[in-house]
């Protein structure tokens, strides 16, 4: 059998020839030898170009306004955290904000007795924390604004082996280099200090009694941590601005 006659294009003459596509130039008419794919990239074309339904477009929030920055929501805050039954809650009012506190009485009976005792008996209000450094601690409750020491009771028991750390918003107690001479003075971390935990119940390894941390206001020992500091009555990373405790309540 012959083979039917074919255009430039390679399509059949006669019966049934190929759909036709006009040319936009020159050359005369142009074939699309498929009909399915000659509909099928009219559909692409038409959603390609087609707005997204509302009247948004592709990159945009539906009903959008053209040609402006999408705004986007603040990232939410996480909840306070917090406190265990039974562990106390303080706050602790200074001239810069108010910090409060949950006591870890759960795991840290000894030192949180001490640090309640002296808050029932007013110590710490007119006191000041003496010695602060940004990424390090906040440490007070010993000295009032003229570097006075207050004195105080007898040191308690060193509570470090409790196994909690001195992570970013703990408090501790403060002490000397002798394992069992915390007072009254204490600290908050501004970061994790890992060399204060309990390592071991070698001397220098013994560490520092974690008993607190901080449930709001850590905002405020930020703020202190960087006030200006200078030397003061051979104390060094005093605040030039004295930052004074006002006072501390237990809810």
């Amino acid at each position: 059998m012959q083979e039917p006659a074919r255009n430039h294009a390679g399509c059949a003459m006669g019966r049934n020839p190929c759909w036709a596509v006009p040319a936009t130039g020159r050359g005369g008419r142009k074939t699309f030898p498929n009909p399915n794919m000659f509909i099928i990239a009219m559909l692409s074309l038409v959603f390609a170009t087609a707005p997204l339904q509302g009247g948004g477009q592709t990159g945009t929030a539906a009903g959008a306004p053209k040609d402006k920055t999408r705004v986007q929501a603040p990232p939410l805050q996480a909840p306070a955290p917090t406190p265990a039954p039974g562990n106390p809650v303080a706050v602790i009012s200074t001239s810069m904000g108010d910090i409060t506190v949950e006591l870890f009485k759960d795991k840290a009976p000894v030192s949180v007795q001490n640090f309640l005792q002296y808050v029932n008996e007013g110590f710490y209000a007119g006191t000041i924390f003496h010695r602060v450094k940004p990424r390090f601690v906040i440490q007070g409750g010993g000295y009032t604004p003229e570097m006075a020491e207050r004195g105080t009771r007898a040191p308690i028991l060193n509570e470090a082996f409790n196994g909690l750390k001195n992570t970013r918003g703990t408090l501790a107690m403060a002490r000397t280099r002798a394992l069992r001479s915390a007072t009254s003075q204490f600290y908050i971390n501004v970061v994790y200090n890992s060399d204060f935990d309990h390592k071991s119940y070698a001397p220098d390894e013994f560490g520092y009694a974690v008993f607190g941390r901080v449930l709001s206001g850590m905002e405020v020992v930020d703020q202190i941590s960087t006030t200006p500091t200078g030397s003061k009555d051979g104390h060094d990373d005093v605040p030039l601005t004295p930052v004074i405790i006002k006072g501390v309540t237990v809810k």
